[in-house]
């Protein structure tokens, strides 16, 4: 199974019922990635990640991992990949090496093999001194370790993660990017995950947001919020849709009514609070200005919050 892209989705769609779960969603992830599908509750990202963990299959168009296409080939796409669910799969009163030895006969492997494998994933994710131990007495940190483990027992070209974060303190979530990472440089593995975190999918090499099963960014962390336009300045006031309609006619500039603020954008925020306050300083509680984050990518690309639904959306002019 050879390809010069890990995964390929054209045109896909996904229904249930009356809700369109994914709608003609096309892009490309390249072997070696780590990639990220970002979006809030209801985007789509479980549905495609069902479909790409061959699950369900596609309803309409396209979905390939390697060059295979998953509908056509679900046992050679799953030869290929590795998957760690968000809810745990883990037996809980076996310890971590009786997991992976299970899951490696699950695969055909054979036990000189399993034991080879097994040594050498858990030195590299921190967890030979604790492969005896049940798995209910572990830390949530050291769990998603041994589900990682699991996962690539049998060397996956891909390792699927949906919502890998889930459960975990910050503490842990930083050491589970660290192990991410570490398994894409020492074995050239394509890591691909689900996650409705944003800085989360800000450590992703790429990220695609969705939103309601369409995908409205694909890009670099870095490239998107340079897509933003510039500084955000958030106003708070008694009269946001009044102050907005103001300084849109007084500055030229384009703004939106975001939670009873005032939002805007420009390359220069900082030159520009000065001039705001000298000509709306008695109608501002408070003015401040930040860096474009991935949430503001989403608002643009949107027009609502990120964990708003669409049917709150947010008044711009």
């Amino acid at each position: 199974m050879s390809s010069s892209t890990a995964i390929r989705v054209d045109n896909l769609s996904h229904r249930y019922g009356q809700r369109q779960a994914l709608d003609r969603l096309s892009l490309s992830i390249a072997p070696g990635e780590i990639f990220a599908f970002l979006g809030p509750n209801g985007s789509g990202k479980t549905t495609l990640f069902r479909i790409l963990s061959t699950l369900i299959p596609p309803q309409t168009g396209l979905a390939e991992v390697f060059g295979q296409n998953v509908a056509d080939h679900p046992m050679a796409v799953r030869s290929a990949i590795g998957v760690v669910f968000q809810a745990p799969s883990l037996d809980r009163k076996l310890t971590v090496a009786e997991n992976i030895h299970h899951q490696g006969r699950l695969y055909g492997m054979k036990a000189s093999l399993i034991r080879q494998r097994a040594g050498e994933l858990l030195a590299r994710l921190g967890l030979a001194q604790r492969s005896g131990d049940r798995v209910e007495t572990l830390s949530g940190g050291l769990r998603r370790r041994a589900e990682l483990a699991k996962g690539m027992l049998h060397r996956p070209r891909l390792l699927l993660l949906d919502e890998p974060s889930t459960g975990l303190d910050p503490g842990a979530r930083s050491d589970l990017w660290h192990y991410l990472h570490q398994e894409r440089d020492q074995s050239g593995i394509t890591v691909v995950l689900t996650t409705h975190l944003l800085e989360e999918a800000d450590r992703a090499d790429r990220l695609a947001i969705l939103s309601d099963g369409r995908l409205v960014a694909c890009d670099t962390p870095d490239r998107l919020r340079a897509s933003v336009g510039g500084d955000a300045i958030t106003i708070r006031c008694d009269e946001p849709k009044s102050l907005a309609d103001d300084i849109r006619q007084h500055f030229g500039l384009q703004t939106m009514v975001l939670d009873g603020s005032v939002r805007l954008e420009s390359t220069a925020g900082h030159e520009l609070i000065g001039p705001l306050v000298d000509r709306f300083g008695d109608r501002v509680g408070s003015i401040t200005l930040g860096k474009p984050t991935l949430e503001d990518v989403f608002i643009d690309r949107t027009g609502h919050r990120f964990w708003n639904s669409p049917g709150e959306e947010v008044a711009i002019g």
